[in-house]
C-alpha cells in the first residue's frame, strides 16, 4: 500500500475515487498535517500559509510525490526535494482560464478609468463623461509567459483586436526571443507578466526596463511582485513616466496598511485574488489528482511536472 496524506476538506472529491493501492490518511488541521507528514509517500500538504506547507515537506522523508494546487512553488525547498528524489507536480493550468479573464478585466479597468467610476458612484456623483478614454482595439501588447496562463491570455485578447507579441525561448512569429523583448519594449502599449518566479525573473523589470517603455504603457502583473523592482515602479508611476500598472501581486503580501503602493494613483491593486475568482479551483484539483493517482499505480508519469532545477 503507498499512504497518501491529504487534507480532509478534498475527502469528498477524492476518496470515492482512488486506487485500492493508495491508503489515505486526512488531516483537519495543521497539527494533523505534521504529525502525518512523516508517513506520506504521497503528500498533498497546500495550506494559505506557506511556511505550514514548508515544514510538512521537511517532515515528509519517506515522500515520493509531493501535488500541490498552487503553480509556482519557489517557496519549498526545491534543492531538498530534488536530493530525496521527490516527483512534484503543481497546479499549473488549474487557475489558467480565471487568471486569463482577470487580466482582460484589469486592462479594462484602466483603460475605462473604472476605479474613478466606482468611485463616483460611492459618493453619488453622475459623471458626464467616461474618466477612461483608451480603446484596447488595436493595442499592442508584449506578453512574457508563455505557460498554461499566457496561452490563456493570448486568444482573450486577440478576440479585442490587440496585436499580442509573446516572449518564448524558442522566438517564432509574433514571438521574441529572451534576448529581443528589452530591445523592443519601446514599441508597445500594453506589458502582461504571466512568467514563473524564477531566480531568472527575480527583478527582471527593473528601472532601465520602464525606462524603456513608453511614457503611456501600463504594465500588468499577475506573476510575483519579486519579478517587479517595486521601489523603481513606484518611482515610474509617481513621475508619470509610465500610463499605469495593474498589480494582482507585489511584495510583500499581504502588503502593509502603510506602505506607499496604496497611494500611487495610477496603481490599480488587487490582492492575488486572480486565481481565486471562481467556484471550480479544488475540482479540478481534485479531478487532476485522481488522475494521477490511477496513472502512480500503474508506473506512468503524473502531470504537470514541476522541474526542481528551473523551478517551474
Amino acid at each position: 500500500m503507498t499512504i497518501a496524506v491529504l487534507s480532509a476538506l478534498v475527502r469528498p472529491l477524492v476518496e470515492p475515487q482512488l486506487p485500492p493501492e493508495i491508503e489515505p490518511r486526512w488531516f483537519t488541521s495543521v497539527e494533523e498535517m505534521h504529525a502525518l507528514a512523516p508517513e506520506a509517500q504521497i503528500g498533498w500538504f497546500d495550506h494559505n500559509d506557506t511556511a505550514i506547507m514548508l515544514e510538512a515537506v521537511r517532515r515528509a522523508e519517506r515522500l515520493e510525490w509531493l501535488t500541490s494546487i498552487y503553480a509556482g512553488l519557489d517557496f519549498l525547498p526545491l534543492d531538498l526535494l530534488r536530493t530525496r528524489g521527490v516527483t512534484v507536480t503543481n497546479g499549473a493550468g488549474i487557475n489558467a482560464v480565471t487568471i486569463a479573464e482577470y487580466v482582460v478585466m484589469g486592462m479594462l479597468v484602466h483603460a475605462k478609468g473604472y476605479d474613478d467610476v466606482v468611485r463616483a458612484r460611492d459618493a453619488r456623483e453622475w459623471l458626464s463623461d467616461s474618466p477612461g478614454k483608451m480603446e484596447l482595439e488595436g493595442g499592442r501588447v508584449l506578453l512574457l509567459g508563455y505557460g498554461a496562463i499566457g496561452r490563456l491570455i493570448e486568444p482573450r485578447l486577440t478576440a479585442f483586436g490587440m496585436e499580442v507579441t509573446v516572449v518564448r525561448r524558442s522566438g517564432g512569429e509574433n514571438a521574441l526571443g529572451p534576448d529581443e523583448w528589452r530591445r523592443r519594449l519601446g514599441a508597445f502599449d500594453w506589458i502582461v507578466l504571466a512568467v514563473p518566479a524564477t531566480p531568472e525573473t527575480e527583478g527582471m523589470i527593473g528601472a532601465p526596463e520602464l525606462a524603456a517603455m513608453k511614457d503611456t504603457a501600463v504594465l500588468v502583473n499577475i506573476a510575483r511582485g519579486s519579478v517587479i523592482d517595486q521601489p523603481a515602479l513606484i518611482d515610474a508611476l509617481e513621475a508619470k513616466r509610465l500610463g499605469g500598472a495593474f498589480l494582482d501581486v507585489m511584495t510583500p503580501e499581504p502588503l502593509p496598511a502603510d506602505h506607499p503602493l496604496w497611494d500611487v494613483e495610477r496603481a490599480h491593486l488587487t490582492m492575488h485574488l486572480s486565481g481565486r475568482a471562481q467556484t471550480r479551483m479544488f475540482q479540478r484539483a481534485a479531478t487532476r489528482f485522481v488522475e494521477n493517482c490511477h496513472r502512480w499505480v500503474k508506473g506512468e508519469p503524473v502531470e504537470p511536472r514541476f522541474d526542481l532545477s528551473l523551478g517551474y
